[in-house]
């Protein structure tokens, strides 16, 4: 297993720009087919387990990981709900989204950041103040899901989550 947590290392560099790019379904697939051969399971076999049972996120919840831990170390760069209006809702402990059409910036990373920091249960960003705590108890959560797609984080409901 120790190819598996190199590769792993590898594709994690400067994956907030590339990972959500429509290339990044190659590498993941390639990343499964790795899994698969150090494993020796069958090709058709699904490898969520042992993405589980590794220990590993797959791309895309790797991806996620990574654009989370960038949006809490530069925290500084973004607006809550309740600094740009002082209406009370129940969104105001949410990043400010910018409005936008544009397909290229809804890809960037303060976007996406926004929006996935957004989606999180509110256990996790009521931590999102400890860095330490909120990087251990976001991989518990993406192991536990095992995201094939940032889509799939989004259809997600998260009423059961418990860390």
């Amino acid at each position: 297993m120790v190819y598996v947590s190199y590769f792993h290392s590898i594709m994690s560099y400067g994956i907030i720009f590339w990972g959500n790019s429509h290339h990044s379904v190659k590498i993941f697939k390639i990343k499964k087919r790795i899994i698969r051969i150090i494993t020796n399971s069958n090709r058709y076999d699904t490898c969520r387990p042992l993405f589980k049972q590794f220990r590993i996120l797959p791309l895309p919840s790797q991806y996620i990981f990574s654009v989370l831990l960038f949006v809490i170390k530069n925290k500084n760069l973004f607006q809550l709900n309740s600094q740009v209006h002082k209406i009370h809702t129940r969104s105001n402990d949410n990043l400010h989204l910018l409005s936008t059409g544009l397909t290229l910036v809804q890809k960037g990373v303060a976007y996406s950041g926004c929006k996935i920091y957004n989606h999180l249960p509110p256990q996790i960003k009521k931590i999102s103040t400890n860095a330490a705590l909120f990087k251990t108890t976001l991989k518990k959560f993406l192991l536990q899901y095992v995201f094939y797609s940032v889509d799939e984080y989004y259809q997600q409901n998260y009423n059961d989550y418990a860390y």
